[in-house]
């Protein structure tokens, strides 16, 4: 059984003794500690918290724990049930509540399920903020509503249809544009809440030729449900024998989207969002901003089309920042997370599916032709294992000393970057290892970038 407890919010698996697993004691304990953090914030005796949920098995049993806890301490909930992240983050918006909380553990399997925590922008906690969070969870410094001032539970379930209704008034959405494309599409939305809004939205949009593939939600996931290349098979083949013009993979709460060609080949997450940006770039120039572990293409097309290109330390709340303070009109992560301020400050996969389908409508391209004209990049991932007692600190910074003739980043850990390659090096909070990513022109450099990396690191230990 595993509880990792983050500023970002409580995740595990469900089952084990408190403490162990992501037990009914773990889920009141951290509510109550966001909910003091709520009416703390919000410097109101009559708050109002969203609260939406993914198709998990253990959806309904979290979810009922969580809305009861909040209306124990006074606090009124808005119960969206089946939801996607960012029609969760939207409704909070919508609602002018003080917070919302999404119950997913995203790409993790079945057994997992987590309290993602937003604030009165739909937006998720700031590090100060998640940390505050998890002090009150610790010192349990609780304090409940009397009978007469206990919350309310309002259920709204339209908020789909809100959200596919926000994407559709996007300036750069084209719907007739995607309509007269008479696009073939495939979609894999693995059993969860993308079933909900993916098949609506492509309507919406003008699709009329729609493959589902796994659009019950129902939590019971037919394959791991992280959008990679490993795990996309089925769909691959289906694109191919059926004739799709395109597929769409979803992960279990919509954040994340993959995109695969025509031939069944991968697009490429890093890519979802280069494609969107060129699109959006070229017609509202501006500013980009990925975070340090994603792919230097994004960089290559902002300056192609004039804007100025940022990148953040990992994580979606530091993206959000680095955009607002750089005024960036796209940016988002290279997992297929696309944040469109246009629309609102996360990720979403919607609006990454009506952009992508506008762009290839508008262009007249597949898009294995559409990932043909962007800087062709190759990434590796990996993990370099140190024995616990190694300063893992102290080892980056006899890294960064090495190679201090060379373009260095230590926002997030060491970004070392080299003119047709890079290499960053972030220290895991939870496991003595170093995460290693490198991106060069061919899969074999960025594979010797990294081996060259973990050579240099075993000279120092």
């Amino acid at each position: 059984m595993t509880l990792i407890k983050s500023i970002s919010g409580i995740r595990g698996t469900i089952g084990g003794a408190p403490g162990e697993g992501l037990s009914p004691i773990d889920v009141v304990r951290f509510t109550s500690a966001y909910g003091v953090w709520v009416k703390k914030q919000s410097g109101k005796e009559d708050c109002t918290v969203v609260l939406g949920r993914d198709a998990r098995i253990s959806g309904s049993m979290v979810k009922n724990l969580v809305a009861g806890t909040l209306q124990g301490m006074g606090i009124n909930v808005v119960d969206l049930g089946l939801a996607t992240t960012p029609t969760t983050e939207i409704a909070v918006i919508k609602e002018q509540a003080d917070g919302g909380i999404i119950l997913t553990a995203s790409h993790n399997p079945k057994q997992w399920n987590a309290l993602k925590l937003l604030n009165n922008k739909g937006e998720f906690l700031t590090a100060a903020d998640g940390a505050e969070v998890l002090e009150v969870a610790e010192a349990e410094r609780f304090d409940y509503a009397d009978v007469d001032k206990l919350g309310q539970i309002t259920t709204k379930d339209d908020y789909t249809q809100i959200h596919i209704d926000e994407v559709l008034k996007l300036d750069l959405v084209d719907v007739e544009a995607i309509h007269k494309a008479g696009f073939k599409v495939a979609i894999d939305c693995v059993n969860s809440v993308g079933g909900v809004a993916l098949p609506p939205l492509l309507k919406a949009l003008g699709v009329e030729d729609v493959i589902e593939l796994y659009c019950e939600p129902n939590g019971q996931f037919p394959h791991n449900p992280e959008p990679l290349p490993e795990h996309l098979t089925e769909i691959s083949d289906v694109i191919r024998k059926q004739g799709a013009d395109v597929g769409f993979v979803v992960d279990p709460d919509v954040d994340r989207l993959a995109i695969i060609n025509e031939d069944g080949s991968m697009f490429g997450e890093e890519y979802t969002l280069v494609a969107i940006s060129d699109y959006i770039l070229s017609q509202t120039p501006g500013n980009t901003v990925s975070n340090l572990s994603s792919t230097r293409a994004l960089r290559d097309v902002t300056t192609t089309h004039g804007g100025e290109y940022n990148a953040s330390a990992v994580g979606e709340v530091n993206v959000v920042a680095k955009m607002k303070e750089t005024n960036a009109v796209i940016g988002g992560e290279g997992n297929g997370g696309v944040i469109y301020p246009a629309s609102h400050y996360g990720r979403d996969a919607l609006v990454g599916i009506a952009l992508f389908l506008t762009h290839m409508a508008k262009q007249g391209k597949k898009p294995s032709e559409l990932k043909q004209e962007y800087p062709a990049y190759f990434m590796t991932k990996n993990k370099f294992e140190l024995s616990p007692e190694v300063d893992v600190d102290a080892l980056l910074f006899k890294v960064k000393e090495h190679y201090s003739n060379e373009q260095i980043s230590t926002v997030d850990g060491v970004k070392i970057d080299f003119p047709e390659s890079w290499v960053h090096l972030r220290k895991s909070n939870t496991e003595p290892i170093v995460r290693i990513y490198s991106e060069a022109k061919s899969q074999d450099e960025a594979r010797k970038l990294a081996e060259s990396m973990m050579d240099v690191m075993r000279s120092f230990l």
